[in-house]
């Protein structure tokens, strides 16, 4: 085997990215205080083609040096929205239809390893603070919550690595 070269990846442009049809997934960030997670969002929100990032609350917005450090220009390709208040905006996608999840440790919360998630509906995921979570507000206004099982001594994942793992498992669903 050979490691192929980045001019051999055939991958597409900005423009060709705006224009293809995406995953019927939308991304909420509720309070990220890390430029570099919400770098590695935009990335991995790129790479498996998804509809859109919500930006909420105290969650820093491009363009910013420290989020480009880890996003590398996928600020550019996924289409951005900063909302300051997550609940009006988790009322509006609701009223639009859209299915939206928090991804918490919660009481009768829906375990990711044994999720269905249902291929005729827009998805929305909400990430929150690296320390606190998705708010107890955004919770209770959302139809759902995902948890993903962990077995270690540790009891959460850093942002970054949660929604690559909850991005994969939507776009093989949805895709």
């Amino acid at each position: 085997m050979r490691k192929l070269k980045n001019n051999e990846l055939a991958r597409i442009g900005v423009d060709q990215f705006k224009k293809i049809p995406k995953i019927p997934l939308i991304i909420i960030l509720e309070n990220i205080r890390s430029l570099n997670n919400i770098g590695s969002v935009f990335r991995t929100a790129d790479a498996f083609i998804i509809e859109k990032i919500f930006l909420c609350g105290y969650t820093a917005t491009p363009p910013n040096k420290d989020i480009h450090k880890t996003a590398l220009g996928s600020t550019e390709s996924v289409e951005w929205e900063y909302r300051k208040n997550i609940e009006d905006l988790i009322l509006e996608l609701k009223e639009k239809k859209v299915f939206v999840w928090s991804i918490e440790q919660a009481k009768n919360s829906k375990k990711l390893n044994g999720l269905t998630i249902c291929r005729n509906t827009k998805h929305a995921i909400i990430f929150g603070n690296e320390i606190k979570g998705v708010s107890q507000n955004a919770i209770d206004l959302s139809n759902d919550v995902i948890e993903i099982d962990q077995f270690g001594t540790k009891h959460s994942l850093n942002i970054s690595n949660c929604s690559a793992i909850l991005i994969w498992e939507f776009f093989k669903s949805l895709s």
